[in-house]
């Protein structure tokens, strides 16, 4: 019977280009893992792909002698391409998983780009398994529980992998705060109740694990905490910060962002679960700019 409280290990793989972070969590004692948010090299100016990251993630499966059982996602990233498509043709046995409610995503955005049916169905088909709030997925001998944790986005989900929280974008390490909330769907309020009434009711000693971290004031990169550091530290999110405090925080700190360097790229590979667009008749595929949309 999987153990709901064991400690899995965790190696994060940094992609610096993003600041994104790539979990390979494993159940040690079956080599047993999931990948969590992986990343695709790319490259704005001239429209390049690539795999750097994603064959490091591959090399230390293999280093490691892992069997990987999923290709996790903690939402549609507006920051950074996913490596999923490439992830699950290196490791075909294994499922692409994210939240159900990525259905209405991919409903919001394939409209925004104009997206035909024979390109994308907005119906969570692009992945194997589309997850449900409190629903329970082995992974070997330890219990992975999914919770639904909007927000950012309305898709959000959070992974508890035994002792270990990956949070995707909610919190972040306690001297940067929590994930913006201004994009289609976002909201500050959900976000307020997923971090106070879901994570932070896990219990203080749970390991936290960060979608990105951005090093600031010029410290090392660093992606751990603990929910009992978080309640305490949390610039934003700490105990005692109120819901009218924290949407009011947000929703001004909100307005000054400037949009992520590559949400269109990012939006129109990852509601694909990283497959690229349908190629053209000349064999190439390419990305829109809708103009004046986001």
């Amino acid at each position: 019977m999987a153990a709901a409280t064991a400690s899995p290990k965790v190696d994060c793989l940094f992609h610096d280009a993003t600041w994104t972070c790539t979990f390979i969590v494993a159940d040690e004692a079956t080599k047993k893992c999931m990948i969590i948010d992986s990343a695709m090299d790319f490259d704005p100016a001239s429209g390049r792909t690539g795999n750097e990251h994603n064959d490091k993630v591959c090399a230390l499966v293999a280093e490691k002698g892992y069997d990987v059982a999923y290709i996790a996602e903690t939402h549609v990233h507006a920051d950074h391409l996913t490596g999923a498509n490439y992830l699950k043709e290196k490791f075909p046995a294994a499922k692409t998983i994210i939240g159900s409610r990525v259905v209405e995503v991919q409903k919001l955005f394939k409209g925004v780009f104009n997206i035909g049916d024979e390109d994308l169905k907005a119906d969570g088909s692009a992945f194997d398994m589309l997850l449900e709030d409190e629903q329970v997925l082995p992974l070997g001998s330890i219990n992975v529980r999914v919770m639904h944790t909007p927000g950012h986005t309305p898709a959000c989900v959070s992974y508890v992998v035994g002792d270990a929280l990956f949070c995707g974008d909610t919190v972040f390490l306690p001297d940067f705060g929590s994930a913006r909330c201004d994009f289609p769907s976002g909201d500050a309020k959900a976000l307020y109740t997923s971090v106070t009434t879901k994570l932070f009711s896990l219990p203080d000693e749970t390991r936290v694990f960060v979608g990105h971290d951005y090093a600031p004031g010029g410290r090392p990169i660093a992606w751990e905490s603990t929910i009992g550091d978080e309640k305490a530290k949390n610039k934003h999110l700490h105990t005692g910060v109120t819901e009218a405090e924290f949407v009011d925080m947000r929703t001004t700190r909100d307005s000054t962002l400037a949009a992520p360097k590559l949400i269109l790229p990012s939006l129109q590979v990852n509601l694909r679960n990283g497959k690229l667009p349908t190629p053209e008749s000349n064999g190439v595929s390419y990305l829109k700019i809708p103009l004046n949309k986001l």
